[in-house]
Order: C-alpha cells, then sequence, then structure tokens
C-alpha cells in the first residue's frame, strides 16, 4: 500500500536528552500542525533531523531514540555539528534566508555553505530513498531541502514529489544575484507540484525558469524532458478552532484559575480602562521590521502626543538564530532603541513600550491576543505570517484591528485588515489613529468577513489541497492529447514497420533528430545520426524524407552528398537521391522586401534576436534572447505582421523560439502528402516537435503513425520524451 512522506528540516518531534534518559515531545508548530491531517495511521512517514548532532547523541541511545521517533511516525537523518553550522547556520540562513527577504547585502555566498548543503541534501535524499516505494506520495518542505526533489527524482523518476517553499520567492533581479542559482532551480524541478504561498512567488519563480534555464512555460505549467512540473499557490491557514475554542476558555476562565499575565493585563486595563492595548509579535529577524516599527511608534507619539499615557505597545520578540551576527547585532539595536524611547517618552505612570525577549507558551499568546486592542504587524518581508491569522482567530467577540504590512503573504487574503507599507512612518502614525479611534461596529464589520475566510480555508484545508492536487499530478492525460509511447507500444510498432511492404518515413531536423543550439549552424549532424539515416534510408522498401524549415542551402551542404530525399523550407524545395534542390511548389518572393526592413528593426530592438533568410521565406529567431523580454516582442511583431501582409498569399508561422514569414500555400502537411500520392504504402511514419509539424499530423491519413516529440498539446498520436528517445526508437527500425 502507497504511503505519504513528509520531508522538512526538523521533525515534529522534539527529543531532549536529561540524566541519561530520552524524552520525545510533539511539537505544537504551525507545520506540525498543518500536516497532522496528512501525517496520521500507518500509513504516512516524516523524515526529518532531530534536532541533536551526532555528537550529542550517546551510542547507547541511538536505538531508543529510532524507536520513539518511530512511535510517532517518524526518522531521523542524522547531521554533524559541521553540517549544522554550514548547512542550517550557513547556506539556510546566511545565504538563502536574507536573499529570499530581500536582504542582499547579509546574503554571504560562501562556497564551504553551498558544498555543505549539498551534502546535507543529499543525505536527506538518501534516507528518503531508504523508505519510499514507487507508488508512494512525496512532500518535501522549505528552503532548506531545495535540492532534494532533483535528487530522488534521478533515482526514483516515476514517484510523485510534491515541494512547498514556505518563504517568499524574490524577484528575478534578486535571486539571479545567487551564484549557484541553475543548480538551485533545477533541484526544485526535481518536483511534480511546487507550491508558494501567493501568486507573486510563484509569478517570480516561473519568471527566473524561464530566463535562468531557459525552459518553455505555459500559464502555470512547466515543460521539462518528458515532465510538466506544475506550479500553484496555496495560503497556509492556521488551526483556526484551536486558537478560537482557546479564547473561548480564557474568557470564562475565574480570576483565579487565570494566569499571572492574564491577571496583570486585566488589572491594567482596569487601573487604566482608556488605554490602549497595541501588540507586536515577532521572531526577532530583520525582515520582520521590528526596529522601523519601533521608531514609527516614537514618530507616531510625537504627531500625535494626545495619545501619550493612552496608548502601551507590548513587543514580544521570539530569540531566533542568535549565533548568526546578524541577529545578534539586530538584538542589540531593539534594545537599544526600546531604552532609547521608554527613557525619553516615559512618566510617573506610564510607560510606552512593553518588551519581552523570550518565547511564551500558547496560554499566554491567547492572553496577549485576548487583551490586546490592536494587533500591529509590519515585516518588511514575509512569507505569510501566521501570527495576524491567529489574533483574528481569537477576537471572539469580532473587535480589535489588525493593522498588517502589505509585504506579507497573509496581506493577499486579508484586505479586510488595516494594511500599509512597513517604510512609510506618516502611513504608520495615521493608520494606528485611525485604528485606535475606529468604531466597534466597523471593527465588528472587518472581523466577520476575515473569521469566515480563515476558517473556511483553515491549515486542513491548505494540506488537503495540496496533496489533492499532488495526486491529480501523477496522470499527464489532461495536458496532453497525445499518449506517451510505451515499451510495448515501441514494441509492437517495429514488429509493424519490419512486416511492411512499403514504408515511408518523414523525420523533422531541429528539435527532433538534433537539439537545438543556440546558433542554428552549429546543429550539425553527428557521425552516430548520419550512420543511422544511411542504414534506413539503404534498407529495401523504404522511402525516406529529411523534412525541415531549414534552408536549401544549409542541407544541401550537410546532407546532398548522402543522398537522401530532403524537402526543405517548410515544402518550398525538394531534393531525391542527392540532386539538386528542385521548387516543389510555386512560389513567390516579392513581399520579402515589404517584410525585411520590419523584421531589421525588431533585429535592432530585440538583443540577440537574428534574421534567417530562406528563398521564399524568412524567420526572425529569439532563442538568445530575455524569454520574457523575446515572447513580447514575438506578441508585437505578430501584431504587426499580420496587419501587413492583408490580402497577400503569406502567412506567419509561430514555432519553437522563432517567427517565419512564408507563402500560405506552402507547409509540410501539403508537402508530405503529395509524397504519399506516389505509391501505395502501407507503413506511414511521421514525426516532428514543432507547430510547423502539426501540419503533417494534420493533413496525414488516419492510419499514419505520427509523433511529437515533447509533451505540449498536439494532433500526433503518440509522444516522446526527446531527441534521445528518437534516435533510440528509429535505431530499432533500423535493425529490421
Amino acid at each position: 500500500m502507497s504511503k505519504t512522506i513528509i520531508i522538512s528540516n526538523r521533525l515534529p518531534v522534539q527529543l531532549q536528552i536529561s540524566d541519561g534518559g530520552l524524552s520525545a515531545i510533539p511539537s505544537v508548530g504551525g507545520l506540525a500542525t498543518g500536516m497532522k491531517s496528512v501525517h496520521s495511521g500507518g500509513e504516512s512517514l516524516w523524515i526529518g533531523w532531530s534536532g541533536l548532532t551526532d555528537e550529542e547523541i550517546p551510542e547507547s541511545l541511538e536505538n531508543e531514540i529510532d524507536n520513539a521517533l518511530a512511535h510517532h511516525g517518524c526518522s531521523k537523518v542524522g547531521l554533524t555539528e559541521k553540517e549544522v553550522e554550514g548547512f542550517y547556520f550557513g547556506f539556510s540562513n546566511r545565504t538563502v534566508w536574507p536573499l529570499f527577504h530581500y536582504f542582499l547585502e547579509y546574503s554571504e555566498f560562501e562556497l564551504d555553505f553551498w558544498n555543505t548543503y549539498k551534502v546535507v541534501n543529499q543525505k536527506f535524499a538518501d534516507a528518503i530513498l531508504q523508505q519510499a516505494d514507487e507508488d508512494d506520495i512525496i512532500w518535501v518542505h522549505d528552503y532548506q531541502l531545495m535540492l532534494v526533489p532533483q535528487m530522488v527524482k534521478e533515482k526514483k523518476p516515476n514517484t510523485s514529489i510534491g515541494f512547498f517553499l514556505h518563504i517568499p520567492f524574490p524577484s528575478y533581479e534578486i535571486f539571479r544575484t545567487l551564484p549557484w542559482r541553475e543548480e538551485v532551480l533545477e533541484g526544485l524541478l526535481g518536483a511534480d507540484l511546487i507550491g508558494f504561498h501567493t501568486y507573486d512567488y510563484e509569478r517570480h519563480f516561473l519568471s527566473s525558469v524561464r530566463r535562468l534555464l531557459g525552459l518553455d512555460v505555459s500559464f502555470n505549467d512547466i515543460y521539462l524532458d518528458n515532465r510538466v512540473i506544475k506550479v500553484d499557490s496555496f495560503p497556509m491557514g492556521i488551526d483556526y478552532k484551536k486558537f478560537e475554542e482557546a479564547a473561548i476558555a480564557n474568557a470564562k476562565r475565574s480570576k483565579g484559575n487565570k494566569s499571572d499575565l492574564q491577571q496583570k493585563l486585566d488589572n491594567h486595563k482596569a487601573s487604566a480602562p482608556d488605554t490602549k492595548l497595541i501588540l507586536s509579535i515577532d521572531r526577532l529577524d530583520y525582515s520582520k521590521g521590528i526596529a522601523k516599527r519601533l521608531n514609527a511608534f516614537e514618530y507616531f507619539l510625537n504627531k500625535y502626543p494626545e495619545y501619550k499615557e493612552k496608548v502601551r505597545l507590548i513587543i514580544l520578540a521570539v530569540p531566533s538564530r542568535s549565533n548568526v551576527p546578524q541577529y545578534q547585532l539586530l538584538k542589540k539595536e531593539i534594545d537599544e532603541l526600546v531604552g532609547r524611547i521608554n527613557g525619553e517618552l516615559s512618566t510617573v505612570n506610564w510607560t510606552p513600550i512593553w518588551y519581552f525577549y523570550r518565547s511564551l507558551p500558547f496560554e499566554n499568546l491567547i492572553d496577549l491576543y485576548t487583551s490586546s486592542d490592536i494587533a500591529w504587524l509590519t515585516p518588511l518581508r514575509d512569507g505569510m505570517n501566521l501570527v495576524a491569522k491567529e489574533y483574528v482567530a481569537t477576537r471572539t467577540d469580532k473587535t480589535g484591528v489588525l493593522i498588517l504590512s502589505e509585504m506579507a503573504g497573509s496581506a493577499y487574503e486579508m484586505n479586510e485588515a488595516l494594511l500599509i507599507n512597513p517604510n512609510n512612518f506618516e502611513q504608520q502614525a495615521d493608520t494606528l489613529k485611525n485604528a485606535i479611534t475606529m468604531p466597534k461596529e466597523e471593527q465588528m464589520a472587518r472581523n466577520m468577513f476575515l473569521q469566515k475566510r480563515l476558517e473556511r480555508y483553515n491549515v486542513e484545508v491548505w494540506a488537503n489541497e495540496f496533496m489533492s492536487a499532488l495526486r491529480k499530478k501523477g496522470d499527464l492525460d489532461d495536458v496532453n492529447i497525445s499518449r506517451k509511447l510505451s515499451s510495448s507500444m515501441v514494441h509492437q510498432m517495429v514488429e509493424t514497420y519490419g512486416k511492411a511492404k512499403n514504408r515511408l518515413l518523414f523525420l523533422d531536423y531541429d528539435g527532433t533528430l538534433m537539439g537545438f543550439h543556440k546558433d542554428p549552424q552549429k546543429a550539425s549532424p553527428d557521425e552516430d545520426l548520419y550512420a543511422l539515416l544511411d542504414t534506413l534510408n539503404k534498407q529495401e522498401n523504404t522511402t525516406l524524407f529529411l523534412i525541415s524549415g531549414r534552408d536549401k542551402q544549409t542541407f544541401s551542404k550537410w546532407f546532398l552528398h548522402k543522398k537522401y530525399n530532403m524537402i526543405v523550407e517548410h515544402g518550398v524545395w525538394i531534393s531525391r537521391n542527392g540532386e539538386e534542390f528542385k521548387l516543389l511548389e510555386k512560389v513567390k518572393g516579392q513581399w520579402m522586401e515589404k517584410i525585411r526592413p520590419v523584421l531589421e528593426s525588431f533585429v535592432d530592438r530585440t538583443p540577440g534576436s537574428f534574421i534567417e533568410e530562406k528563398n521564399y521565406s524568412m524567420a526572425w529567431h529569439y532563442r538568445n534572447t530575455d524569454p520574457d523580454f523575446g515572447q513580447k516582442r514575438a506578441t508585437e511583431l505578430n501584431t504587426v505582421l499580420t496587419s501587413l501582409i492583408g490580402n497577400d498569399d503569406i502567412s506567419v508561422l509561430n514555432g519553437n523560439k522563432v517567427m517565419e514569414v512564408k507563402s500560405s500555400n506552402v507547409n509540410k502537411g501539403r508537402a508530405s502528402v503529395r509524397m504519399l500520392g506516389e505509391s501505395d504504402y502501407d507503413f506511414v511514419f511521421a514525426i516532428g516537435d514543432d507547430w510547423t509539424d502539426e501540419f503533417m499530423f494534420q493533413e496525414l491519413p488516419q492510419s499514419a503513425i505520427t509523433v511529437k516529440v515533447g509533451i505540449q498539446k498536439t494532433q500526433a498520436k503518440y509522444h516522446v520524451e526527446s531527441t534521445k528517445r528518437v534516435r533510440e526508437l528509429l535505431k530499432q527500425f533500423a535493425q529490421q
């Protein structure tokens, strides 16, 4: 029976060794909570680091630890102190984290960090491979493990793999600064489904894939060799019921049963009923904008002095990565800011900021959420920010105001909050005033919508939606008309080929027999291809045609001496048995003078593009341009050409990174049908990779075997993954 394997940097279990004994306590973090519905029963396994280094684990406790983790459905990956330092504190948190949060100045591009990151990712991949069967579903989490999907896919290509990034994916201009950018993208593309919190992160990722790897992207599909990788956004929710019920229970407690913190908050509110409590909860991280928030609070009090002694800011900063230098400096900056503001603005009865540098238990978080009139969360960049959702969920009387940075991923779902630019002090000051003075009716109206949405799209729905999308992704039939050529299909096809009395083969060249090259002239045939074509061409009862959009000069140079049959320029010229090329179609070329200046102007305006001029057609190539810019220019050129050609008997073909203008009555379909009519063939085979080959697939009779190279939608009956597979198939024909 298939199982689900979850992989994250840390396990959802905390191990503690004390006095030679061992305890394993389940975590209460967002991911652990979110994956409860997926990680349940005996049909799932969670793989991750235990939190203890190899040096910290006594040999005598190894088995006990493994058994304790197995009890919770977990399996550990062992890491040394050096690996944790280079992988986690190094590459993950000193390279990726600042870069993906737009703090380029903090990013450290150390080769040692990268090498350790690769080693550790391979450790995680090996741990998966030891446990995974082909029909298992694998879900990899977050930025620490971005190479794992490809490492697993290489060994188990049929396994279904999902990846979710819990932090922002930066814009192309930021991401391209990473020295190992291609390797990271290739690692992620081992997954079948890649998820992000927001559409913006998804869009940035797709842009980087197009620009850095040059892959075809259609909407949210990425085409890579024999695979279609789906990219989508799944905004993470919270365990809404947990926070709502905790808030209700908190409100029902008698005074004596309340926590010390709650009692002190109650006493404060009773002594100063007009004072508004403003809550700020974050990990101590430079991406959270805590320093800017403190400065903005000071600015607010100076701009609106009437609110002095009327508001109090509660700052809870949870310690994080305290051994990373930037975090140490940030802690010092926050300490000094709080001290200075309190020192300058405090009165005998009033301290403007209550500052806590610690983590608090869940009960105390609920105390703060339910007691605070305003939640003020202003990260400079944040993947999601679940605190904003938690605050709203605890407001059982529907009062309370959420001020949220528009740079947080959750802002896209929480339009009813007061959204602000965290860099704009003026806006922050005015928004604070708005929040303080907001009527209860408006507070309740805003929170009603927010709560309904958060309750409906909770963390369990998030996890189930991702898993459902991953399961659906297993079948490519929904994106392909053609069927993939299986081994049994190939065997049957080769058998039919061997028995046929009169065979006709149409073989496209670029992208079919040979891969693409930035310079088309360098995509010349190799000796292996010559040998293969020689064998096929010499077979009895076999007529072979190379059929291409290439110009006759190039094909004359490459193939005329081989005496192959050739049709070039999409059907304009034909050569049989080594004869010079002759016109197959009567075409006119007068239109070319009108079109040439247009194409030249687009070459001038599109760096990397060039014109290929043939006898009766002209092609504008943009394979070497920036993909997004090239596509934009291609769309523009298509519009211009369509308006220019008017009633002329010419048409525009949109191929793979090329636009070709040619006579309308010329195409591969027309040419192939003419050749078909010259004899009575009982085996007809056509293969190609481009839109120009679709004319063949459409025009040839139903009995013909038509094959598309690649997995884009097609009129062909079948598809193969790559030029390598094309040659393997043709070599089997050659052996008959």
